[in-house]
């Protein structure tokens, strides 16, 4: 049995974890747990012990120097909490390190004693695969539940995969298998720029993670990393012919593929979202403000609305001279005529964010091992 000292009582906590290695594409998973713990100060309470799980030749240890004396960091997998306050307080138990070497179920029946402990009411993994996607369109994430009731309440995938896992996959059938809800976001990553970091990555996981967790995350300075990271990639594909045809062709098959996916119930779907993220007093341009880069997943149709030029302005026109109206009809009330080019509902932009729509590669709680899809960590 687990014991835990200085640990208070948590609210409603939720564990989300995530892992270097295979199943973290750009390293925008464990990025995305590492933002948590730095914008709402995450407080370690626990690691797991390294030479248990851990082959130091593959991940091995690293040597600083603190105040004149050497130290050493061991890989390893630690937990931290966070405290959420507000009108409705919720605490995160964040779980961030390296995919074990060995003694896959040891490592995470551990996780799942801290999880009982500490009352953990529904377990997160993130991850991360390569995938066919350009980078100049919102990232496409994906939520996968192995629970068929769970998929049903939360609009998620139930996972069909078959073929090679990671420790994601490992640890969400661990929780299932324990009675744990358990869920797995994956981030598609374009397999043309996997080089970590990919910030944009991290900002789409983070949005998907606030949709289902109903919070609200602070991206601090995020949202302007991930739009330097584009403008950069964007440069890099410009200055190469046959990237930048590449990266057109994957566009026109994004979006011949999400052009059916706008229709009228995905849309008002979409629009509530955008509703409830919507914060009194809140400026424009702000995380939170519509058609800001920060809903970086954007719903059907999104993508286009986001690159559309703008258009120009109507020139005034001299208003034409009231006729009577004839009798038996009535007269035109104001406010009868349809909404034009400048009214509310266009300036909203984009809609907010991805109700998970799976991307082109279909990811599963193992995405990165499915069949014939590169998968990340690999060459």
């Amino acid at each position: 049995m687990i014991e835990l000292e200085g640990v208070p009582e948590l609210i409603d906590p939720i564990m989300v974890a995530a892992f270097e290695g295979w199943n973290d594409a750009g390293d925008a998973a464990s990025s995305a747990v590492a933002h948590l713990e730095q914008e709402w100060k995450g407080e370690v309470f626990a690691a797991l012990d390294a030479e248990d799980y851990y082959d130091f030749q593959v991940n091995r240890p690293t040597v600083f120097m603190e105040d004149g004396t050497r130290k050493i960091t061991w890989p390893t997998t630690r937990l931290s909490v966070v405290r959420i306050t507000g009108e409705r307080p919720r605490d995160l138990v964040l779980v961030r390190g390296i995919e074990p070497s060995m003694r896959w179920r040891s490592f995470c029946n551990e996780l799942l004693g801290f999880a009982h402990e500490l009352g953990v009411e529904m377990v997160v993994v993130l991850g991360a695969l390569l995938g066919d996607t350009p980078h100049t369109r919102p990232v496409p994430v994906s939520g996968v539940t192995s629970d068929p009731d769970l998929a049903r309440t939360m609009d998620l995938e139930e996972s069909k995969y078959e073929g090679p896992t990671g420790i994601v996959g490992i640890l969400q059938e661990a929780c299932t298998h324990a009675g744990v809800p358990a869920v797995s976001l994956w981030a598609a990553v374009p397999h043309y720029v996997s080089q970590p970091p990919n910030p944009k990555a991290t900002l789409a996981l983070l949005n998907r993670l606030e949709d289902l967790v109903d919070l609200r995350i602070p991206l601090g300075e995020l949202v302007e990393d991930a739009r330097a990271w584009q403008l950069g990639v964007d440069q890099l594909a410009a200055e190469d012919s046959e990237v930048a045809e590449y990266v057109q062709s994957l566009e026109e098959a994004r979006d011949t593929a999400e052009l059916p996916e706008a229709s009228g119930e995905a849309i008002a779907r979409e629009f509530e979202r955008y509703l409830r993220r919507r914060e009194p007093g809140a400026g424009p341009g702000g995380p939170g403000a519509a058609g800001g880069f920060g809903r970086e997943s954007a719903g059907p149709g999104g993508d286009r609305a986001r690159s559309a030029r703008p258009t120009r302005a109507e020139e005034p026109k001299e208003p034409k001279p009231q006729e009577p109206p004839e009798k038996g009809t009535e007269e035109e009330k104001p406010g009868r005529e349809a909404a034009g080019p400048g009214t509310g509902e266009q300036e909203t932009g984009s809609a907010p964010e991805s109700s998970g729509e799976a991307p082109e590669r279909r990811p599963d709680e193992d995405g990165p091992g499915e069949p014939g899809e590169e998968g990340p960590g690999r060459d």
